[in-house]
């Protein structure tokens, strides 16, 4: 029996050039913040896509709405906390999960939604394609984003 030849397989791999970006809508109202998150990042990454490279960025803008209705399970809302460091002496800053909802909700999706991303570079440009708002108007129709449901 001959042997037959076998052909090379071409791996098609992204070119940042040819990335034809989409922006997306998500509604946050009632979503659970992490199962949110965890399904925001790929978007940004651009995993959900078949012409997906690691190495390109390749993902799309998403904007999220009603940020402030967005919600914790369990006991998260009490314990929660948010915390930083000012830079200065004695600069350490803790503020709980409900305060912080209260005074800006836009940051609570932006902190879990960085922390699932990258550490790199890539990352950081990545990132910035996330676009959140604590009410339901935005400022993008402009673009025309497409709806979807993250359920």
């Amino acid at each position: 029996m001959p042997k037959e030849e076998s052909m090379p397989m071409k791996t098609y791999m992204a070119k940042m050039q040819e990335v034809q970006r989409k922006w997306v809508l998500v509604d946050a109202d009632g979503a659970v913040l992490g199962r949110l998150a965890a399904k925001i990042a790929p978007i940004l990454m651009g995993k959900h896509r078949v012409t997906y490279t690691p190495q390109a960025d390749c993902g799309d803008f998403v904007i999220v709405i009603n940020a402030d209705k967005v919600r914790v399970t369990g006991k998260k809302a009490e314990t929660k906390e948010y915390d930083w460091y000012t830079g200065y002496p004695g600069g350490h800053k803790i503020r709980s999960y409900e305060k912080q909802k209260a005074m800006r909700p836009e940051e609570i999706i932006e902190l879990a939604v960085r922390r699932m991303l990258p550490k790199t570079r890539s990352g950081r440009q990545m990132f910035r394609r996330l676009k959140v708002y604590g009410g339901p108007k935005h400022e993008h129709q402009a673009q025309q984003p497409e709806k979807i449901e993250l359920s």
